[in-house]
């Protein structure tokens, strides 16, 4: 049995201003934008990775989430606790000038870790740590 990852969720407050992050400075391609039933879910990718999708969808989405539920959801995104993802890039500093010179939050700048990589840290407009990994 060989399994591969398909989806993975990142909650965000607002889709337009995730797309200028996601889309627009990272560069990933928009695979769906879809609206239903007052609900609204955007699934991004990296072109290099067409059978990995990231889902950015409102906070607590689950139609099981009790009203207590997405209000702490909002709270703890609202106070960047969540942590979102980590791309892997050939380029750890070259891909931090890029993201700081679009405005984002800077978290940690370039260094290396005792575990292999050099990687660096921003928030995307929702609160979310999103990481970047240079393998060394």
């Amino acid at each position: 049995m060989e399994l591969k990852v398909s989806h993975c969720f990142i909650a965000v407050h607002d889709h337009d201003e995730a797309l200028a992050f996601y889309r627009d400075v990272l560069g990933l391609e928009v695979r769906n934008d879809v609206r239903y039933e007052g609900m609204r879910w955007v699934t991004v990718g990296p072109k290099a990775q067409p059978d990995v999708n990231i889902v950015l969808e409102p906070p607590a989405a689950s139609p099981n989430a009790s009203p207590q539920d997405k209000k702490l959801m909002s709270l703890l995104l609202a106070d960047g606790m969540l942590r979102a993802v980590i791309f892997a890039t050939d380029d750890c500093d070259a891909t931090f000038e890029h993201v700081c010179r679009a405005g984002a939050e800077v978290l940690q700048e370039p260094m290396d870790q005792g575990y292999g990589v050099r990687d660096s840290a921003f928030r995307d407009p929702s609160g979310n740590m999103v990481r970047f990994s240079e393998k060394r």
